[in-house]
């Protein structure tokens, strides 16, 4: 299901997700990397793409598509709950 140019964000510090980015067009020569996120962290997905792309790939990289959507799925409780995800595509101009 996953593959290897996607980044999950999540809690660990947001340098690090930006590094993990970084990483994908530098030494592994990938073409894209998707940024995914769900929930609160979706705000950072998107910063952790703008940094990457404005800062640090400056001129290689640019926002390819974004694709935003919903998981429904059950909670501790047993509640149905739904989560808003997006996922930031980044490629090589």
């Amino acid at each position: 299901m996953s593959d290897d140019n996607s980044i999950f964000i999540g809690n660990k510090p947001f340098m690090n997700y930006v590094t993990g980015v970084v990483m994908q067009f530098t030494t592994k020569n990938a073409g894209s990397v998707i940024v995914k996120a769900r929930g609160k962290f979706i705000s950072r997905a998107v910063d952790v793409s703008e940094v990457a792309a404005k800062r640090f790939l400056q001129g290689a990289v640019d926002v390819k598509d974004i694709k935003v959507d919903s998981e429904e799925f059950q909670n501790n409780e047993g509640k149905q709950i739904r989560v808003s995800t997006i996922e930031i595509t980044l490629g090589r101009k």
